[in-house]
């Protein structure tokens, strides 16, 4: 037996892959989703979603690639940054074998053809969107330069493409390096961690996923939860995780704000 079947879930509730099943819509994200996804509707050539670690801007970033997806009329792609160490012509490379291109002659040879591929796409109804996360991670003078230069394909004052970039806030500092990139944000959000009640809703909706109920939860354990976790959706998942495995251990019902303690304890988290 593990947790799940000890309180009679139908799977894990505080998952932290940034899966869309777990989306959860409270105001903040609601808002940064509404943004974003009118940013890519209208074609505004460059939108960015800034917000501190654990806030929740990749959930909100693959809920709207599912979202645009579903949609359809939209050509996405996703690119997730792990470094910040990029050569030249990176990201036109990157965004080529998005699109299906590769084996350049030449490598001048490249942004030519993805304006030649953005231009089928245009004719063909299709809207192309290329969703950055982790986008604090360009800082380099050159790669935002390549950004800039492809926002300028455009047909009769039409945009062809459009990049949403998600990052730590710093990607601001970045972007403003460059004043002319810079001035072509279209749409900015700033995701802001949740409140007391949004988080308790929070925790009711990851439960209800898996069939569960708060009542698992004692009310002093969320307060608990609401204060240590500052608003942060990765914090909450994490304490709730190890909540439910100390709870099963040691065969307790419901989790009370001592198991909660003993978790947040071990976590090593303070609050600041």
């Amino acid at each position: 037996m593990d947790y799940i079947q000890f309180f009679g879930l139908s799977g894990e509730p505080f998952s932290n892959v940034p899966n869309p099943k777990y989306y959860f819509d409270s105001p903040q994200h609601a808002a940064a989703r509404n943004y974003l996804i009118h940013a890519a509707q209208g074609v505004r050539g460059l939108a960015v979603l800034t917000g501190e670690i654990g806030t929740g801007k990749t959930m909100v970033i693959r809920k709207i690639l599912s979202d645009l997806n579903s949609l359809g009329g939209f050509r996405v792609g996703l690119v997730i940054l792990t470094h910040s160490n990029f050569p030249p012509r990176w990201l036109y490379t990157k965004i080529a074998n998005l699109m299906g291109l590769r084996d350049f002659e030449k490598p001048e040879e490249i942004v030519g053809r993805i304006s030649d591929r953005l231009m089928e796409l245009y004719h063909r109804g299709e809207r192309t969107i290329i969703l950055v996360d982790e986008a604090n991670k360009l800082k380099d003078e050159t790669i935002l330069e390549e950004l800039r230069g492809l926002l300028n394909l455009e047909i009769s004052d039409t945009r062809l493409i459009t990049f949403i970039l998600s990052g730590l806030p710093e990607l601001d500092n970045y972007l403003a390096q460059n004043k002319a990139l810079y001035q072509r944000i279209a749409v900015k959000v700033k995701l802001r961690p949740m409140g007391p009640e949004t988080i308790k809703s929070y925790i009711g909706h990851r439960l209800s996923l898996v069939n569960g109920s708060t009542e698992i939860f004692t009310e002093p354990a969320i307060h608990l939860i609401i204060r240590y976790s500052e608003g942060k959706a990765r914090v909450v998942n994490t304490i709730c995780d190890n909540a439910m495995f100390e709870a099963f251990v040691q065969k307790r019902k419901p989790i009370d704000e001592y198991i909660v303690e003993r978790v947040i304890s071990n976590l090593g988290y303070r609050l600041e």
